[in-house]
């Protein structure tokens, strides 16, 4: 167990300098992540124009929310792990792979929580400097449960995050061109995910169908967690069960599509 753990953590640290190479492009995307932050504010801000709530909470949590999801987003998003996958497959370059003592799963993982923490990180640089424009409509929850809860989620979104771009990247066995696959989920993730809204502003029954979908648990529910938009321990708890079986459910899609995936692949290159 040590010796795997060496391994990966030898990957980790590839990853992370690897990444801090590209820490401006980072950044840049993070300052163009304002803009996209600046229009939620203006748009909300109409919306609750002449009202005291949103769906029950005020703009002042609503907005909390979206800042709390922008910086997720850089924490645990995947941003192109799958793209890179696909082109590993295409190239030849998972060859290596097959002759080595190495989980490809866990490598791409270490990697991609390497590049993760390089992105979230540098995202508060561009965070910092709007803050004294956003002070007035932050409000952070006061008990510190709701971060200690969070946690857990984040995680399990991370892994799920993963799980799913992993999953688009082993379609490059079957498939030349995985963009359209992409493409999307990336539109069912921005709608279920809670990233053009928060997602209990759907209608009921709408909102309890979406809480058995992974989408849900990909951004929104560490968010509210986080943002206090979900406070009860027993419906969090409850979340964590549905993230869990999510996480574990697209582990097994993981392998079957690796192991399936190596019976069509014919190596080349490398």
């Amino acid at each position: 167990m040590f010796a795997a753990f060496v391994k990966y953590r030898q990957a980790f640290l590839v990853g992370l300098q690897s990444n801090i190479v590209y820490r401006w492009n980072f950044a840049v995307r993070g300052f163009f992540s304002l803009f996209h932050l600046a229009v939620v504010v203006i748009l909300w801000s109409a919306a609750a124009e002449g009202r005291t709530e949103l769906g029950g909470f005020s703009l002042n949590q609503t907005i909390t929310y979206f800042v709390t999801l922008l910086i997720l987003q850089f924490f645990i998003s995947a941003f192109n792990e799958d793209y890179q996958i696909s082109e590993e497959i295409r190239n030849g370059l998972i060859n290596q792979f097959l002759l080595k003592p190495i989980n490809y799963f866990a490598y791409r993982f270490s990697i991609f929580v390497a590049a993760r923490l390089v992105s979230g990180l540098l995202v508060f640089a561009p965070l910092l400097i709007a803050f004294p424009f956003l002070r007035e409509y932050l409000d952070f929850p006061a008990d510190p449960r709701a971060y200690v809860l969070g946690v857990p989620a984040m995680i399990m979104s991370a892994l799920i995050q993963f799980s799913i771009a992993y999953c688009f990247g082993m379609l490059t066995f079957w498939f030349l061109e995985i963009q359209g696959f992409v493409i999307l989920s990336m539109a069912v993730e921005t709608i279920l995910g809670g990233q053009m809204f928060p997602l209990d502003l759907l209608p009921a029954w709408a909102y309890a169908v979406a809480k058995w979908l992974p989408f849900y648990y990909q951004m929104y529910f560490p968010a509210a967690i986080f943002s206090g938009r979900i406070t009860e321990t027993a419906v969090i708890v409850q979340g964590y069960a549905v993230q869990a079986a999510w996480v574990g459910a697209l582990l097994l899609v993981n392998h079957a599509l690796w192991t399936r995936g190596l019976r069509r692949h014919t190596a080349v290159g490398g």
